[in-house]
């Protein structure tokens, strides 16, 4: 297809590929540092500015992939040739075209990102042919458009010339993550109250960005699932009327959002000590204390996987997951024997996405006090820490153990506090049977703006790592509950913090979708089988490729209405190695009051 007859959407995809491609051998390939990112910018003809690769590269960041450099290209237009002119044409006094080695460097050295002395000095060397110490800023903004432009059609001639890289395919590499889903190409239905808010709607907008003429397919299978809206579907499960009399234990957590874009929580022991019927619930956690307006985060969808506590071994079956849905509950309900299981909690990413509002300049977290010239927490501040304690507290007694508190430094300094750092805390702190009150926690934090002489960089850092934006909203974290009712016998739940648990995660969920989905072999690929299970609430897909050799599968769901999924796009490619199975993708409604179909085909690339 000549560039005349392309769409401008498929120009804007066909540059943003060349360029990848230009500095990496796949459009599966990551983005591994700040450097990379940098020479990619460029080679998409952009000149990325230190603030720009510091807002996308940030120090929890691990890896961009291609469509979060598709994203980065859409939402940060390249400055235009006027506006550069314009700037220019405001430091020449004298109107001659020119401005000074002297002027410019006064600008550049002392406003906005600045410059070092070596970098305007390089500038001039290559600009001021006659060393006269003027800039003809007009050749300048030329010269620079110039070279942007040869840098894209450098990338664009070498992806064009290259059959071999044509046929590559959009999309990030899956790393058999419960993270790597598909999302819905046609335009949503407005959102009741209640519904998923415009982030979530947002990952639509790159759902039909990917022009499918450019791949080669010779092999596929297609899925179409038409269901129903929530409001006339009715419970399964029935609550047990005795429910409030059978032995009960239940502990917090919360759904964390990490910079990859993977979702991450804490897991849990169950102890049983003797065969019992068991139900369990999952629901989000309603930290508002306005009656009608509940946290956002509410239509967050939850899940439970349980498999038995084997020691060392990752790949234990799935005994059940809390599929039935109660309002904002998930609910299983099954015979447990006696013994040790794990309850491993379950987001799928569809709705806990990153939020890419806008915020206004940063919250203040304290401010001086007029009077006494000490330091104080601001109102909006102390109510965010109170939130934290919430959600922290796990037990719900009111009071931080040294667990609870060690759990949320884990999270946010990845380290831990010991018996004597504990100790000083319980003397300078309010405490109450030896833990830590609410008070005592904001006093704790208090303390912490006080030894940085009112820095709050480091609180920063701790309210970021707790799921808040700037102006103090939990926008990357989902807080949730977990109860467990035995009929017979008292469990006994336990937070835990596994170094396996991501990968126990993945591999319980694959289990259970290749479990319980039906499974459909791509036709000429028999070794390379799809399984789509469909929930109550959601349709999930995994990939099993039995052949020894990796396939690439290419995943179009555009035609699906009213969905949305973890993976923010309609239209990708996964890499699914020899011998392995791969969870593909999560599907949910927009609206939930709205029917939803799911349609999707899957095609081996040839």
């Amino acid at each position: 297809m000549s560039k005349s007859n392309r769409t401008e959407e498929e120009n804007f995809y066909m540059n943003c590929r060349a360029a990848y491609l230009s500095v990496f051998k796949s459009s599966l390939s990551n983005i591994t540092s700040k450097e990379q990112l940098c020479h990619v910018l460029q080679q998409a003809g952009r000149n990325p500015s230190q603030k720009l690769l510091n807002k996308y590269w940030t120090p929890r960041t691990k890896r961009l992939n291609f469509d979060d450099f598709c994203a980065i290209l859409q939402k940060d237009k390249p400055t235009e040739h006027d506006e550069v002119l314009r700037v220019f044409r405001k430091l020449d006094i004298n109107g001659d075209g020119f401005i000074s080695h002297s002027e410019l460097q006064k600008v550049v050295t002392t406003m906005g990102e600045k410059m070092t002395d070596e970098e305007v000095n390089e500038i001039f060397s290559l600009i001021d042919s006659n060393k006269d110490g003027k800039l003809d800023y007009a050749e300048f903004c030329r010269m620079l458009g110039s070279t942007a432009e040869q840098c894209q059609t450098a990338a664009l001639e070498k992806l064009e010339a290259d059959a071999k890289l044509r046929r590559q395919n959009f999309g990030n590499q899956s790393d058999s993550s419960p993270k790597s889903s598909v999302s819905p190409a046609a335009a949503p239905p407005p959102q009741d109250k209640g519904e998923p808010d415009a982030a979530l709607l947002r990952k639509d907008s790159r759902s039909s960005s990917r022009p499918s003429s450019a791949r080669s397919r010779r092999s596929s299978i297609s899925t179409a699932i038409t269901m129903a809206a929530s409001s006339s579907r009715s419970a399964k499960l029935m609550e047990p009327k005795s429910l409030q009399e059978w032995h009960h234990s239940h502990l917090k957590g919360c759904f964390f959002l990490e910079e990859d874009g993977t979702v991450v929580s804490l897991q849990y022991r169950l102890d049983i000590p003797q065969n019992t019927t068991v139900y369990l619930t999952i629901q989000p956690l309603n930290l508002s204390q306005t009656q009608d307006k509940p946290s956002p985060w509410m239509s967050v969808d939850t899940a439970l996987l349980v498999i038995r506590a084997n020691e060392g071994k990752e790949d234990s079956n799935v005994l059940g997951v809390t599929e039935i849905r109660d309002k904002e509950r998930f609910v299983w309900k099954g015979e447990l024997s006696e013994g040790t299981y794990l309850l491993l909690p379950l987001s799928t990413g569809c709705r806990l996405v990153r939020s890419r509002k806008p915020t206004a300049t940063g919250a203040e977290l304290v401010y001086r006090n007029q009077d006494s010239g000490e330091l104080e927490l601001t109102k909006e501040f102390r109510e965010a820490l109170s939130d934290i304690f919430e959600v922290i507290d796990l037990d719900g007694n009111g009071l931080l153990s040294l667990e609870e508190y060690n759990l949320f430094e884990e999270r946010t300094s990845g380290e831990k506090c010991d018996e004597d750092a504990w100790a000083v805390c319980k003397e300078n702190f309010d405490t109450k049977k030896n833990m830590l009150t609410r008070q005592g926690f904001l006093e704790l934090n208090l303390m912490e703006a006080n030894d940085r002489e009112g820095d709050t960089r480091d609180l920063w850092i701790t309210l970021e790592a707790m799921g808040f934006n700037r102006a103090l909203e939990m926008v990357e974290a989902c807080p949730f509950i977990v109860d467990v009712y035995c009929e017979d016998v008292k469990p006994t739940l336990q937070p835990l913090n596994l170094d396996s648990g991501p990968r126990m995660l993945t591999t319980a969920l694959q289990r259970s979708i290749v479990s319980r989905g039906e499974a459909r072999p791509i036709k000429g690929h028999e070794g390379v089988t799809v399984y789509t299970c469909r929930g109550e609430s959601r349709i999930s897909s995994a990939i099993a490729n039995k052949s020894n050799q990796k396939v690439m599968v290419h995943v179009n769901s555009e035609q699906s209405k009213n969905c949305v999924s973890s993976r923010g796009m309609s239209v990708f490619a996964v890499e699914v190695p020899a011998r392995s199975k791969m969870v593909c993708q999560h599907v949910m409604p927009v609206n939930e009051k709205l029917d939803w179909i799911y349609s999707c085909v899957e095609s081996i690339v040839s």
